[in-house]
């Protein structure tokens, strides 16, 4: 571990704000999370003429978008809404102490209001008109972090990160460089993405969509599961707690769509991550995979893990329970490992399961898939990495720590 870790670096995971397939909230999510619970994944037949897609789409009330900021009325940021008003306190709090002005926000999507602009040109084609609620801001990627500002007061930095699947692990990378460089001193930082017709048939269009919930890894892989939600967290310079550690980013620029075969930017991320949280691959006690079930996806990532940390190391993907939350699932999973951190007792780290059918495919390097119920015996520092990887190759991966609980 590197001993020369300054005070301008730390960076503290101080709340979260969770909505996903799974539940809105810690106490909703963990029990599914845990047990591999897939109940929540639905059907949808609208989404892609002809097709039956399974989703993991977010059930229950979102919160209304209020009338002075209705511009920005989609589902993308009612969920964004939904998981901000979770961390709703402790912004509050932190805001009062730095003052509006030096509490930033950084957010990362890939759909923002896709679903809103279809409806509305579906209007225009039948009516030859936008329909009257439609506005640009709901689809403007940088909508997003406008309404977020505006929902929380925060006056700050505030942008967009756009990079495909890797936009809210990125968004969450650069919101420490901010509190690294001392231009704020709080970030409302994460990933919200939502269920669209746009998204759906693009992916229908590469082959990459299961019929059934996805199944990485396994010699029967046959696609992704496509799903929404959205996590915030709030990040400080304080120190304790759990902490982003470590970032990496890296471009392949293979293709447009498809990963470089060997995963060799993939590595580039996750061995920069390591590097700059000081620690090397024995340290780390779980990876997140991308894990999205596609066939070159988990190709990919195999190779690339299996040279980093060997076939020793417990490691999973969450996406079958959740689905693929696009520019979201940065934020989401981290979010998962987050929570994994905060249920450490008693020098035992529950893990999150692999959900799949263990038939490994043997074209692949083996890993070592958690099952449920598995957990860690550590009595040290904890390190966990969360992998996210984008089409044109944008990959990034980050770094968790946290000490023993007392």
């Amino acid at each position: 571990m590197n001993p020369h870790r300054s005070e301008k670096r730390y960076c503290a995971l101080r709340a979260l704000g969770l909505v996903t397939a799974l539940g809105q909230g810690a106490d909703d999510t963990w029990t599914r999370l845990t047990t591999g619970d897939q109940s929540r994944l639905s059907v949808r037949e609208d989404l892609v003429p002809g097709r039956r897609l399974v989703v993991g789409e977010v059930s229950g009330p979102l919160p209304h978008i209020p009338p002075h900021l209705r511009a920005y009325t989609s589902r993308n940021n009612q969920l964004a809404m939904a998981a901000v008003h979770q961390i709703e306190p402790e912004v509050r709090a932190v805001m009062n102490v730095v003052g509006p002005e030096r509490v930033a926000v950084v957010m990362g999507t890939s759909t923002s209001g896709a679903a809103e602009a279809q409806h509305a040109i579906g209007h225009h084609v039948r009516t030859g008109a936008l329909h009257p609620q439609f506005d640009c801001a709901q689809l403007e990627h940088g909508g997003l972090t406008k309404f977020l500002a505006a929902c929380t007061g925060a006056q700050g930095l505030a942008y967009t990160l756009s990079t495909a699947c890797s936009s809210a692990a990125k968004a969450l990378a650069s919101a420490r460089a901010l509190l690294a460089l001392d231009l704020c001193d709080a970030v409302v930082a994460g990933g919200a993405d939502s269920l669209c017709g746009l998204t759906a048939n693009g992916f229908h269009a590469l082959q990459a969509i299961a019929d059934d919930p996805s199944n990485p890894f396994s010699v029967n892989r046959k696609g992704l599961t496509l799903g929404e939600g959205a996590a915030i967290f709030l990040l400080t310079r304080d120190a304790g707690g759990i902490q982003l550690v470590g970032a990496g980013e890296a471009s392949d620029a293979f293709h447009m769509s498809a990963p470089d075969p060997e995963g060799t930017g993939a590595e580039v991320a996750m061995r920069t991550a390591l590097e700059d949280a000081g620690v090397v691959p024995d340290e780390v006690s779980y990876v997140n995979l991308h894990g999205t079930g596609t066939p070159l996806n988990d190709a990919m990532e195999s190779r690339a893990v299996h040279r980093i940390f060997g076939g020793a190391t417990a490691c999973s993907s969450t996406k079958p329970l959740v689905g693929h939350t696009l520019g979201a699932s940065g934020a989401v999973e981290l979010g998962f490992c987050w929570l994994m951190l905060t249920q450490w007792r008693d020098g035992l780290l529950p893990l999150l399961p692999h959900r799949w059918d263990a038939l490994a495919d043997p074209a692949l390097p083996s890993l070592q898939f958690v099952q449920v119920g598995e957990h860690l015996k550590i009595t040290t520092r904890a390190f966990v990495m969360s992998n996210s990887f984008g089409f044109g190759g944008n990959n990034c991966a980050l770094v968790l720590a946290a000490e023993p609980p007392c």
